[in-house]
């Protein structure tokens, strides 16, 4: 469901701007629909009152939980359940955040990724973005939500942005809270300028060598990693909000001190936050993760360069969940059970 098209319907049932957003914030936030001193009972307009039950069942259909595998870490990553059947992944984090996926699938083809294996499946809608939302917070609080999930937020803009705008407007998250990943789009860096709510951006840059960047992120955009950090530089510098450069470390192809030079150079004097991730191995690839001894050396040896970089791990590695490994072995699950129906 396109949040746009049940505003459409809120209007036709003659909500006015603020009853639109009261039904909206209610819904993001989980709030009962007569909660709060100054809210009497009646009112919104009696055809929207009447018409509250069949909208709560259409807003809560838009996604279901089919399951939550909680790690040691704090994380727990969700698989849910979309009303034509297919399914994402999103990921309750440490310290109330969570990541949501803008996509079933993904078309960038990131030789390291599980979800890029699959291909891109459909958009989501901005209604199922934002139910991915909804259903972490009836689980605990979410105060920030990340878009670094299942699928490349800057092919699915119209309907990442209409989420965004509503989360940071009507869900009660603050704006430096709200964080868009992309591999790097010129349209991203356009459109974000122009938005009413300004997330914070995160680029996932993974080489400093555009030979091997376009060899491990083949359908990316054909901007050099210096073009791109040139672009997400000036947007850091205008929100105020630091870059946040992502790196999945790889073992013998982007862990060199070659590459460590390389980045030190690229990023002196910007206003960035380097998150280095060592790779979440996926048994059927040749890419394997740097022991943790080399990947808090090379984070030792940024700092010594001065970069301010961290090191940080991909969430629920403990139940072997890296974005998409959960879908997939649901997807394993589901062609097994229909396999045996049919023998």
């Amino acid at each position: 469901m396109e949040i746009e098209i049940f505003r459409q319907r809120l209007r036709a049932l003659g909500a006015k701007p603020e009853h639109e957003r009261r039904v909206l914030r209610d819904w993001l936030q989980g709030r009962p629909h007569d909660q709060g001193r100054r809210r009497p009972k009646d009112y919104l307009p009696a055809t929207l009152r009447e018409a509250r039950p069949m909208l709560d069942a259409e807003l809560g259909g838009i996604a279901r939980l089919l399951s939550s595998h909680r790690t040691e870490d704090g994380s727990a990553r969700l698989l849910v359940g979309l009303s034509d059947g297919q399914t994402v992944e999103s990921v309750l984090l440490p310290r109330d955040g969570l990541c949501v996926s803008s996509q079933v699938g993904c078309a960038v083809g990131c030789q390291f990724c599980m979800t890029g294996r699959s291909g891109l499946i459909r958009q989501l809608s901005s209604g199922e973005i934002l139910a991915q939302v909804v259903l972490a917070r009836q689980q605990r609080p979410v105060k920030k939500v990340v878009f670094m999930g299942m699928g490349e937020p800057a092919h699915n803009l119209d309907n990442v942005m209409a989420a965004i705008e509503l989360l940071g407007i009507e869900g009660n998250i603050g704006h430096k809270n709200l964080v868009l990943s992309t591999v790097g789009d010129a349209r991203v860096f356009e459109r974000l300028s122009a938005s009413a709510v300004k997330p914070a951006l995160a680029l996932s840059l993974h080489t400093t060598r555009p030979a091997l960047r376009a060899k491990l992120l083949p359908r990316a955009p054909s901007l050099t990693p210096r073009e791109l950090v040139d672009l997400a530089d000036q947007y850091g510098r205008a929100t105020a909000y630091p870059v946040q450069y992502q790196w999945t470390l790889l073992e013998g192809i982007n862990d060199g001190d070659d590459e460590l030079d390389a980045l030190a150079d690229l990023l002196k004097g910007r206003y960035a936050v380097l998150n280095m991730i060592p790779y979440n191995t996926i048994p059927d690839l040749q890419f394997r993760r740097p022991s943790w001894e080399r990947a808090r050396a090379i984070v030792k040896a940024l700092h010594q360069r001065g970069v301010l970089a961290k090191l940080r791990d991909s969430a629920a590695q403990d139940v072997d969940g890296g974005c998409g490994q959960l879908r997939a072995r649901a997807n394993a699950q589901k062609a097994r059970t229909i396999r045996i129906h049919a023998a």
